[in-house]
């Protein structure tokens, strides 16, 4: 039987590689892609290589990134572009195999264990599929190949640029586990911060402990990434055309002035509630989680949540939740920088509503053909046709169209 030969492909800083081979210019000077900076909108989303030398980090915001780098260039997102040119490298995969599961716009899994028949050893596959993404496409990749997905996404962020890393169960472990715990994939930043609680600090670490032991410290996920730390990943390489299925919708915005009270966050919450709302029932889906995400101006970010009793996708009940969390939980001591909602434990109910007894399901069925109406009229017309009065309150809060625009920065989700 053949082992397992997987391939993970890594687009080097993509957004701002795309940029830069569009705008030759642009290679000469420090350039991040991001929000923008006049109404502090958005955070570090790549940066290029002389940007890096400076420090920015992707998932920054821009007054961060321009404290390190004043002369730092932002160029604003162009997402049709990126995932044009996206498709394109993952075309030059798809010669290869069947079996190519994107990870984002910019990363791919491939299973390559059977190509190696047609298009000789997986190495030197890795290295065919390298050249050709540089040579026809004109973007740099970094590359890692492993027996099992997780350590080829590790092997591939390990060198950068252009790395091609070979991790193998002969050499793991001198190459992976002396390596620092976050280095590992879904071990975030809490969970980080669990492990060197407990003097886990390299992956080694935490591969030595027992699976037990992780168990009682982490639950589920401890186990997990016990099983990651060893190598025991035997998670498959889905096929061509399979779409991991939605688990959460939301939106989040960094508003271009601080958000001084509960008026200003409603109105700026209204309009998330809105778009989350209608890419709801766009994904024919409802949510039985409504969470919102508050950052403060010293950036310090607190994210709470409540399961409802019925599914929805209307806006105004997703207000409802939303503006009962924030005053619960926010009493305003500082402004806020940034806020967001996420709609979660998505349901497909094709239309089918769960009936309440005990409240008017008219009144529902009113503010859902509200909903139904007023996205008709902004896909015919535009989205700045129709609003809710109450978003007239301040403008400059609430001049943004988080669906059609891709506002979709949500920095405490990334934590």
């Amino acid at each position: 039987m053949l082992e397992k030969k997987i391939l993970h492909i890594d687009i080097n800083h993509c957004y701002a590689q795309i940029m830069e081979m569009l705008y030759p210019e642009l290679k000469n000077v420090p350039m991040a892609v991001g929000g923008n900076e006049e109404r502090r909108s958005g955070i570090i989303l790549a940066r290029n290589l002389h940007a890096k030398k400076f420090g920015v980090k992707t998932a920054e915001t821009l007054r961060e990134a321009f404290d390190k780098c004043p002369n730092l260039t932002i160029t604003a997102p162009d997402f049709s572009l990126f995932i044009y040119y996206s498709e394109m490298v993952k075309n030059i995969y798809r010669e290869y195999t069947s079996h190519v599961e994107s990870f984002g716009i910019d990363e791919a899994w491939l299973d390559i264990t059977h190509s190696q028949k047609l298009h000789g050893d997986a190495e030197a596959i890795m290295y065919e599929i390298a050249d050709r993404v540089l040579n026809e496409v004109g973007l740099t990749v970094s590359c890692g190949l492993s027996y099992n997905k997780i350590f080829a996404k590790l092997g591939s962020d390990l060198v950068k640029p252009s790395g091609r890393v070979v991790i193998s169960k002969e050499n793991f472990k001198e190459v992976v586990w002396p390596l620092n715990v976050e280095e590992l994939l879904y071990v975030g930043f809490k969970t980080q911060e669990k492990l060197n609680a407990v003097k886990i600090m390299t992956i080694g670490d935490l591969a030595n402990k027992t699976k037990e032991y992780m168990q009682d410290l982490l639950g589920k996920n401890g186990e997990m990434i016990w099983y990651f730390a060893n190598g025991f990943d035997l998670s498959q390489v889905m096929e061509n055309g399979y779409n991991e299925p939605v688990k959460s919708i939301g939106n989040s915005i960094t508003t271009p002035e601080d958000i001084k009270n509960r008026t200003d966050a409603k109105i700026v919450f209204q309009v998330l509630a809105e778009s989350v709302a209608s890419r709801l029932r766009d994904a024919k889906l409802q949510a039985g989680v409504i969470a919102i995400s508050l950052r403060d101006v010293e950036l310090r970010t607190i994210s709470r949540q409540r399961k409802i009793k019925q599914r929805t996708d209307i806006s105004s009940e997703i207000m409802e939740v939303v503006i009962s969390l924030l005053d619960e939980h926010y009493p305003f001591f500082l402004p806020l920088r940034s806020i967001g909602i996420k709609a979660s434990d998505l349901s497909d109910n094709a239309g089918v509503y769960q009936l309440n007894f005990f409240q008017d399901e008219s009144i529902r069925k009113r503010d859902k053909d509200l909903d139904i109406c007023i996205d008709e009229i902004r896909d015919k017309y535009g989205f700045e046709v129709i609003r809710k009065l109450s978003t007239d309150l301040n403008k400059n809060l609430t001049d943004f169209n988080p669906k059609g625009e891709h506002v979709i920065y949500p920095v405490a989700w990334f934590k």
